[in-house]
Parts: C-alpha cells; structure tokens; sequence
C-alpha cells in the first residue's frame, strides 16, 4: 500500500506524492444571547471534518501529472470514497471539493517540470467509520474464505480447514 488510498487511488511517489497532511475537526457550540449575561452555549455535535493533501509533482523525479487528471475524473463522479492511510488507518468516506495546481519551470513546449498541487476533501458519511471498518473486515474474511476454497479444490479436498 502506498502513502494513502482514495478509493482505488493509490498516494505515492509514482502517482501524486503529498508533502503536506492537514486534518481539520470541528464541533458545534451555538449560542443563545442572554441579557446580562454572556451568551449560553450547548453543544449539538460535530461539525464538518476536512483533509487536504498538499504536494509537489516533479515528473522527471517523482509524481505523475496525469494523477492529477484521474483524481480530477474521481471528482467530475461526485461520488464519496474510503480514505486510509497506509498504516490501515480508516477516516471515513470523503468527496473531492476541490483540487489546485499550479505548474512552474517549464519545458520548451509548455509543461510544467514542477507541478504544485493541493487536494481539499470533505467528509460525508455520518462517523459510522465502525461499519466501514466491519464492511472492509467483512471483505477481507470473505477474500480469505475464497482463498481457502481455491486452496481445497488445488489439493484436490486434502486440505484441513481449522
């Protein structure tokens, strides 16, 4: 596994290598104006959650430019993608709000040696990152299961199941 996946996008130093991890959480405190007093506040829950991945393609070095254009295709989707890091860390499901990028340096012909880019995602799913996480245990036990079964049919049924 590479640095981070989005979905089937795999962060790396052959696809868009970020320099730069910014998580931000925030809760919901409103307030009620009182006279005299200060105003009341009451907590209601958590507010958005929003990741951005900041990094610099140096194609002849590391980084792809045309990363850049799959994660641009993943957001023209609209669809919400699984978001963990490579040490299997899950956050939740995230779209793409929005992604900068700005080349310098260029060849003769126009492209950019140097590509920096910033990548915005917003969370989506309602924090049942548990249920994530029992669906993608699921998966897994379910690969492992068909593994099994392919293993027992290669070893003509000798195989012992424990």
């Amino acid at each position: 596994m590479g640095m981070m996946c989005l979905g089937q996008f795999v962060f790396g130093l052959k696809t868009a290598p970020y320099q730069s991890f910014q998580h931000q959480i925030g809760w919901r405190h409103p307030s009620n104006s009182r006279v005299g007093l200060r105003p009341a506040r009451q907590y209601i829950g958590p507010d958005d959650e929003s990741i951005t991945l900041s990094g610099v393609l140096l194609p002849e070095l590391a980084g792809n430019i045309l990363a850049l254009d799959e994660l641009r295709t993943m957001a023209d989707e609209g669809d919400a993608y699984v978001l963990v890091d490579g040490t299997g860390n899950l956050y939740g499901r995230y779209v793409i709000e929005s992604i900068d990028e700005t080349g310098t340096v260029f060849f003769r012909d126009g492209t950019p040696r140097r590509v920096e880019f910033s990548l915005a995602l917003k969370r989506v799913d309602a924090g049942d990152v548990d249920l994530l996480a029992s669906d993608t245990e699921n998966a897994r036990r379910l690969v492992v299961a068909q593994e099994l079964d392919e293993n027992i049919y290669a070893d003509g049924g000798d195989t012992e199941v424990v």
